[in-house]
């Protein structure tokens, strides 16, 4: 059932009528503790688009911070639940490096716990916050831009291999 609710999902937010707020829906969603990549909505849009790409890599970014702020909250909230795992060395390098290990916020797997537990230790909000956005702005940027430079051919190859 849960398999049919994210097809449906993803299906409804790809329709070209959703765009931007498909992008920053993803975006979001992707900087929770979700499994979801937001880098393909991006480039959806630009591809469509290539005028979309300031204000599509703008909503991504916006939307992936925003998650990363739940992110931190989620962690703010979570002392309790997490105390035995204040002896880790994650811990002792976020409390170390503080704010400006943020700007690592982008990383797929570790991105998203690192804000969780920057919310844990009580890191300054907005300073994080600010690096999360450098971060994944910085992400979506390159990653949309390489993208980008692969030739059409490529992706209509692809799309027959796997459709």
């Amino acid at each position: 059932m849960i398999e049919s609710v994210v097809i449906w999902l993803l299906k409804t937010l790809a329709a070209p009528a959703v765009g931007l707020t498909s992008v920053f829906i993803i975006s979001f969603v992707s900087a929770t503790l979700v499994p979801l990549g937001s880098e393909p909505a991006v480039f959806a849009v630009v591809k469509a688009n290539e005028a979309m790409f300031w204000p599509a890599i703008l909503v991504a970014t916006v939307g992936n911070t925003l998650g990363g702020a739940f992110d931190y909250f989620l962690g703010y909230r979570a002392k309790v639940a997490f105390a035995k795992e204040r002896e880790t060395r994650w811990f002792a390098w976020l409390a170390r490096y503080g704010p400006k290990t943020m700007l690592l916020s982008w990383v797929p797997g570790i991105g998203d716990p690192l804000c969780t537990m920057a919310g844990w230790l009580h890191m300054p909000f907005w300073s994080s916050v600010g690096y999360m956005m450098i971060g994944k702005f910085a992400r979506y940027v390159t990653m949309t831009a390489l993208l980008m430079y692969v030739p059409d051919g490529f992706w209509k190859q692809l799309a027959h291999l796997v459709g």
